[in-house]
């Protein structure tokens, strides 16, 4: 049996020339899209599924962090259920199935995924219900890949996560701050699910109505986790609002200037220089891209 450090993937950093030029500051893409399960959230799922002695596991997901959850119980052979909204990217409902794990597929405008995930806890006792970013060995696990930051040849002056429950950014918070790196952490969210934003302006948690049906449909989240915000509001100094144009450019440059396919969840911490590149003009910047799972279909739309 693996421990997280052995089992995960060394993250990708990718120093671009040409895409320094076109933005006029220094960035360095962070791309977990080569990591297991084409995303970050495999840190976070075989941490939590190492570490808890239950032999099954019930969660909920728009698909990064179910698939992760999958292939981490298929490795360490435990049983999985992942609950996900129909609208999920089909290439991400497949890959949770390819791993072995149940796909619970619902309709969120008569259902919430926490709602359906409690309605299955009653015939599941023993199963432990894991959230994809509200939990402490989640945070834990993300963790990592603030270490491997921390310890990169460049002293980043600004460090940009792209931001839907906070599991990921909370987690760069920890793993930045046990390394002493004094970086700005900066989130990056959709404007039509800006909760985070508003929640940091306001001092305190703060829902969307509704899940925000945002092209980066990684960030579909009612609002940050009661763990991740303790982690934010201590750690975090600024979380911008992307619009869906600029996270579709992001998509489209990253995929011209770094040869990157990523998802457009990933591209919204591009898409925060994109939208106000003045902010971040002559500082070395630490774009996160947290993973490159995206249909085909809307991956050409999106280039096209």
């Amino acid at each position: 049996m693996k421990t997280l450090i052995e089992a995960i993937r060394p993250t990708t950093f990718v120093e671009s020339e040409k895409l320094s030029r076109l933005l006029n500051t220094d960035v360095t893409l962070v791309s977990e899209t080569f990591q297991h399960t084409g995303s970050f959230k495999f840190r976070a799922a075989y941490n939590l599924a190492l570490n808890i002695p239950n032999d099954e596991i019930l969660t909920a997901s728009s698909g990064n962090f179910g698939q992760a959850l999958a292939f981490a119980c298929q490795l360490l052979n435990k049983k999985c259920t992942v609950v996900m909204p129909e609208t999920s990217a089909k290439v991400k409902i497949e890959a949770v199935r390819s791993y072995g794990a149940m796909v619970d597929l619902i309709d969120t405008r008569s259902v919430g995924r926490a709602e359906r995930v409690l309605q299955l806890a009653e015939k599941m006792p023993d199963a432990y219900l894991a959230s994809a970013y509200d939990d402490l060995l989640v945070i834990e696990g993300n963790s990592t890949l603030g270490d491997e930051i921390a310890h990169y040849k460049k002293d980043f002056d600004v460090v940009i996560v792209p931001i839907g429950g906070g599991g990921l950014i909370s987690g760069i918070s920890q793993g930045l701050c046990r390394n002493g790196h004094r970086a700005r952490l900066v989130g990056a969210e959709p404007l039509l699910g800006n909760d985070a934003s508003r929640s940091l302006k306001a001092g305190r948690i703060i829902k969307n109505e509704r899940e925000p049906q945002t092209l980066a449909d990684g960030a579909r989240t009612v609002s940050l986790g009661e763990h991740n915000w303790k982690v934010i509001e201590k750690g975090v100094v600024d979380i911008l609002e992307i619009s869906e144009e600029k996270i579709a450019e992001g998509v489209r440059v990253l995929f011209s200037y770094a040869n990157l396919k990523v998802e457009p969840t990933g591209a919204l911490s591009l898409g925060a220089v994109l939208e106000d590149s003045e902010k971040f003009a002559d500082k070395k910047v630490c774009a996160v891209v947290s993973g490159g799972n995206v249909d085909a279909e809307i991956y050409r739309r999106i280039i096209a």
